[in-house]
């Protein structure tokens, strides 16, 4: 269930074309000093986003696929009840093959679980929400163009549609400034913390020092309205369960700068 407090902070704000698949390449990403909409701490605004290399695209049910059938406790038939829900790759023909009309659709149905055990596979793992962020940042000519009110507008208009009807191929829609693709308008997407985006029910963790509270005390200025479109994100992140799957989300895998590609 999404979380009561990330629901009263969206109802304070006011509410492609198809192409060939582009190669899953690791684009590499300077990081920095960036303002974020999930600061690290309720004092702080600013992330310290060190360099780190992301997916050109969505990972497809081609590329999902393939890692099943080389892990095929993955796949739906086999995988334990902890790791995945019972719509895990539903829309699948059979338990490894997804079938030639969405192959080359960003996969989803795909638990974070999943996500990250296919990342872990390649050698590298799901994106960090402040590594996902700063790369969403980016408009096709800027790296920030959050203060652009034109790109705020395509993002909403995108978010108004995104995932309904036939998914584009994955790498289909243009790239941004940094080479990236599919990061609006296609699928949410698993980041590697996105337990930490959760906001406790249970008193007895409020407490935990350790967790990213995304309703802590100024963790978010409601007067940024321009942020809607994050604040929808993060409301879909933290109303999942690492176990959960839905037909809305899919994902990319990301490594630091340093790892070999």
């Amino acid at each position: 269930m999404i979380r009561a407090c990330i629901l009263m902070a969206l109802t304070l704000l006011p509410i492609s074309a198809p192409g060939a698949r582009a190669a899953a390449l690791d684009v590499p990403i300077a990081g920095g000093k960036f303002e974020t909409v999930l600061p690290p701490s309720p004092k702080e605004k600013i992330a310290i986003v060190p360099p780190f290399r992301l997916d050109a695209a969505l990972v497809s049910n081609a590329d999902f696929a393939t890692f099943v059938r080389k892990h095929p406790d993955w796949s739906r038939d086999r995988v334990a009840g902890l790791f995945a829900d019972e719509g895990y790759l539903r829309q699948w023909a059979s338990p490894t093959e997804p079938g030639a009309a969405i192959a080359n659709q960003p996969v989803t149905q795909v638990s974070w679980f999943a996500a990250s055990a296919y990342c872990e596979a390649r050698g590298a793992r799901l994106p960090r929400w402040h590594e996902w962020e700063l790369a969403a940042a980016a408009s096709a000519n800027v790296p920030d163009a959050r203060n652009d009110p034109a790109w705020r507008q395509q993002i909403l208009d995108w978010y108004a549609t995104s995932a309904r009807g036939v998914l584009p191929a994955a790498g289909a829609l243009p790239p941004n400034y940094f080479g990236v693709r599919d990061l609006h308008g296609v699928v949410w997407e698993w980041v590697e913390d996105a337990g930490s985006m959760l906001v406790s029910d249970d008193s007895r963790e409020q407490g935990d020092p350790n967790r990213n509270r995304f309703c802590g005390s100024g963790a978010i200025d409601l007067e940024q309205k321009e942020n809607y479109a994050m604040l929808m994100r993060i409301a879909m992140l933290s109303s999942m369960k690492a176990s959960y799957s839905s037909n809305s989300m899919g994902f990319r895998c990301a490594k630091d700068a340093r790892a070999p590609r």
